[in-house]
């Protein structure tokens, strides 16, 4: 009987080395998407992250998925071998013997669960309070406001009344006859790269969520509660927003984009609005109703 359980031993040894081999090259082969769980923003190995904190989200999930399938692969593991091992053999009848309880395996089920939502909670406490962490003394201001349906953006300076802020209306999303969006007539919130932004997220009317797709994050907004939002963009490039919040009749044609771009291009952007007009505090130009699909809004910003 011994030796027939070495050469079985053995066999084992022998079969994980290529089960091993064949999971690292499995792992060394996997673009920057896979490794980054395919979310968002990490189509391009060689890119830099889109922000200061989009690595840090992204290392939170995908580690946390990893911890959750090896805990499925236990779970099934152990369902399929009580299955197995606990069967009803020929010749068997009725119930098997039944146990009350199994202090042990009791015990194991008790602490590894609660073991696993401290260890979330540390995690997720950990990286939130970081990216929940507001600049004091941002190298740039914005007011982003949500509205059915569309959006508002305010470019703050260092007047205390908004003397000196510029801003853009938006409105919502206009399809052509073939469904498609036109990208060009979207509100564009532009964003210079590698400095440090801080949005107010405020809301005109019903609870709205600001989400930049790529950046990983996104923030409800509210009447009576500003809500702040604290990064620093580190790529230029186009990146798509939308409203992640049920807010209405036309919520799916709450769309936005962001323009990450040079420091020079942002202050040419920020003097064509100074050059059109569009300056001092938003809330004194502001016409709820031209955002109403149906009153000619788009026709008008078009003539404009």
């Amino acid at each position: 009987m011994p030796s027939n359980r070495v050469p079985s031993k053995r066999r084992l040894r022998w079969a994980a080395l290529p089960l091993g081999a064949a999971a690292a090259v499995a792992l060394a082969s996997c673009s920057s998407t896979e490794l980054h769980g395919f979310l968002p923003g990490f189509e391009d190995a060689d890119a830099v992250p889109a922000t200061n904190h989009t690595d840090m989200i992204a290392g939170l999930w995908v580690n946390s998925w990893i911890v959750l399938l090896a805990v499925g692969v236990i779970t099934w593991g152990l369902m399929l071998w009580a299955a197995i091992a606990y069967r009803r053999r020929k010749g068997q009848s009725g119930l098997p013997v039944q146990l009350r309880y199994n202090m042990p395996i009791e015990i194991f089920y008790t602490i590894v669960p609660l073991i696993l939502v401290i260890g979330f909670f540390a995690f997720t406490a950990r990286d939130q309070t970081i990216l929940e962490t507001q600049y004091d003394d941002p190298d740039v201001s914005i007011v982003a406001i949500g509205k059915q349906w569309a959006w508002d953006f305010q470019y703050d300076g260092e007047d205390e009344d908004n003397a000196d802020a510029v801003w853009t209306m938006g409105v919502q999303a206009q399809p052509g006859e073939n469904g498609d969006v036109d990208q060009a007539k979207l509100p564009t919130l532009y964003l210079p790269v590698d400095k440090t932004v801080k949005i107010k997220l405020q809301s005109r009317d019903v609870i709205h969520s600001f989400w930049i797709i790529d950046f990983l994050y996104k923030k409800d907004m509210y009447i009576g509660k500003d809500n702040f939002w604290s990064f620093t963009p580190t790529r230029e490039g186009t990146y798509a927003g939308k409203c992640a919040e049920l807010c209405g009749e036309y919520h799916s044609a709450m769309l936005f984009n962001v323009k990450v771009v040079s420091d020079a291009e942002y202050e040419d952007y920020l003097d064509t609005l100074r050059d059109a007009g569009q300056t001092g505090d938003i809330n004194d130009a502001y016409d709820r109703l031209g955002n109403y699909p149906g009153t000619g809004a788009q026709e008008r910003q078009e003539g404009d």
